[in-house]
Formats: C-alpha cells, structure tokens, sequence
C-alpha cells in the first residue's frame, strides 16, 4: 500500500482496472448490476468495476453506476478458517453505529447468496474524505499533526463509549474473559494456518495465557485494527468522516484497542503497516506513547492502565496470527493481493517484537 492522502474509501491510485483483475475475483457485472438495481434502494445501472488494490482479507470494489458510486466488500472465495472474513458482521455493525457518535460508512445491503457472485458481501456508501498510511503524517506541517491524533483518540473513546444494549449489539460478542478467549481463538487461528516453527510465537503461546489480567468492567464494542489508515478525515481537517475495516470488531476489552494502537506506532518503517519506530517524535510533533495512554485515561475517565506490556505482547501475538493466515492463503493461491506473501512474511516479525515484551 503506498503512502499518502487518500479520496476515496480505501486508495484510488492504486486502483485496479477489472481488464488486469485476477480472474479469481472477476465476476459478472451485469448479473451483480441486476442483482442491485433491485436491492438498493436508488441504483441504477449499468456500471463498472476496479478492485482496490489495498486490503490483504477482504476484496474490495469500487461500483461507478449511472446515479453514484458504492463499496462493496465480499469474502475472498476458496476455503476459509472458521469466523474469519465476516461481511456480515461488518455490515451489522456498520448499521448499528449509523445513529452514535461513530463516523461509518452508510451500509445499503447485504448479500447472503452466494450464487450472485460466488461469495457472501455487501454494500456500503462511498465516502470522500483523506486517509493517511503513514503515522508520522509527512504530509502535513508538525503544527496540524497533534490534532489528527486528538480526533483518532478521541473516535476511539467514543467507539468504547457507545451503549451495546442500546445499539443492539448486547449479543454481538461473549461476556466476560476476552483476553482468555482471545488468546485461545488466535493460538487456533494460528494453528490452522501454520507453515514454519517459530520460536517467539511459541513463546507467546505459552506465556499469554499465564498472565492474562482479570477482566474489570462491562464489555465493550472493540474495533480490533484501530489504526491511522483504517479512519478516514475531512479533507483538510482533523475531523473523522468514517472509521473503516469492522471485520475484527467484537465485544470486549477496549484496551485491546488501544494496545493495537500503539503497537502499529512501534512497527518498524518498512512493513506492511509502517510504523514509527526509529523516528523522533518529539521533532515530529506526533505523540508518544504515554502521552497516547494519559490522553485515552483522561477521555474515559480510567485512573491508570496496569499490566501494560501484556495487552502489547497480545496485540503482536494476534498481528502474527493474523499475518500467518495471509500467508497460508497466499500458498494456497486464495489471497485477494499480490503483495500477501510479503505480508505473510511478517508474522515472524511480529511474534518476535511481542516476545521481547514478556
């Protein structure tokens, strides 16, 4: 994914033209164009396609049709790990948020029959706005780069706040022992995708469950990839238009979230996901850490947060899972980018970060 300021969902100059798709997510256009014109309210066709190049999990579409354009995510086809790549909790939670506080994506419908166009999806708004891929934010002066991190805390605080009974999604995760569940749903995520030893994510394996922390609190709704290129902006301003990429979300501990946070800030500059480390913050003006702990505590009045380094080392230790799937799928030939191997090849990485932590 290149660096830079996005204007579209995900990356417009990265778009592909569906005449050089993998013929494995090509699809018929006129039957999907069919398809929506009579499930949406206000489409009309005909239209065309372009893959986003960007995302590693779930492919997505940008639809040009005759009265707009729209978003469509789907499942990658081939075989896939149990829970993994669930539009359709994407597009439930998108629906819930639609009246909070939470900037989303406006979800326009789901498709569950899989014969429309070989796998389950939906389809969202298009929404204008900046993404930025690069946290040191080169992009805009050092004075306007603390309030772009205000408004991502600030999103944040107030995704932990929203009321699950309310919004209706008191049943979207289990009660209780996240971290527990967690940590054994990913070491079986792991499992499944596993192609070499590694010795850090072993070492993980065993010492997270051993220092888990006790579970405080009512849970609540977790992002679960909370990071700078998943929120979308204003253009020109510091104000959240849409957070992006729901298909981790869950109920929970949201110090989940905001451990994944920082751990994307610490990733090394060359990864898949650049990070910040190497960098001078304070000469960047960008927040560090503790200041990003101090503000999240002030925004929801949490006192102190304990046991730092595990919710770290989780958060590494999930990121590898996560990696390793890509790569199996990779190998596999089912992965919806070219560059999967490479992110595959992360997850040694990654394990090795979060071990330093324990």
């Amino acid at each position: 994914m290149a660096s830079g300021v996005n204007s579209s969902l995900m990356v417009d100059p990265n778009l592909e033209s569906s005449a050089i798709m993998n013929a494995r997510f090509q699809f018929d256009v006129e039957t999907l164009a069919r398809y929506l014109a009579s499930h949406v309210p206000g489409f009309y066709g005909p239209m065309s396609i372009e893959k986003f190049a960007g995302g590693q999990s779930n492919p997505t579409f940008l639809l040009t049709a005759q009265r707009g354009r729209y978003v469509l995510r789907r499942q990658p086809p081939g075989a896939l790990l149990k829970s993994a790549h669930a539009v359709d909790r994407e597009f439930r939670v998108l629906t819930a948020l639609s009246h909070t506080p939470v900037p989303v994506a406006r979800a326009l419908h789901l498709c569950e029959d899989r014969d429309v166009i070989g796998s389950m999806f939906y389809v969202m708004s298009f929404e204008e706005g900046e993404i930025f891929w690069d946290p040191s934010l080169p992009e805009l002066p050092a004075g306007k780069r603390s309030a772009i991190y205000d408004a991502l805390l600030g999103t944040m605080a107030a995704l932990h706040d929203v009321d699950v009974e309310a919004v209706g999604l008191a049943d979207y995760g289990r009660a209780g022992n996240y971290f527990s569940r967690q940590i054994d749903v990913w070491t079986r995520q792991y499992r499944a995708a596993q192609t070499d030893a590694l010795e850090s994510v072993e070492a993980l394996i065993k010492w997270l469950p051993a220092n888990c922390p006790a579970e405080t609190g009512k849970p609540s709704l977790v992002h679960g990839d909370f990071r700078i290129d998943n929120v979308m902006f204003q253009r020109g301003t510091p104000q959240v238009r849409a957070v992006l990429d729901w298909e981790l979300s869950t109920l929970g501990n949201p110090l989940a979230d905001l451990a994944y946070f920082c751990m994307c800030l610490r990733l090394p500059r060359n990864g898949h996901i650049t990070g910040l480390e190497g960098l001078d913050r304070v000469a960047l003006e960008v927040p560090d850490e503790s200041a990003i702990i101090e503000q999240y505590c002030r925004l929801r009045e949490i006192a102190s947060i304990e046991n730092w380094n595990f919710y770290l080392a989780f958060s590494f230790f999930r990121l590898a899972a996560i990696t390793q799937g890509v790569k199996k799928r990779a190998l596999g030939g089912n992965a919806s980018n070219d560059k999967a191997r490479q992110v595959g090849e992360m997850a040694g990485v990654l394990a090795r970060m979060g071990a330093e932590l324990i």
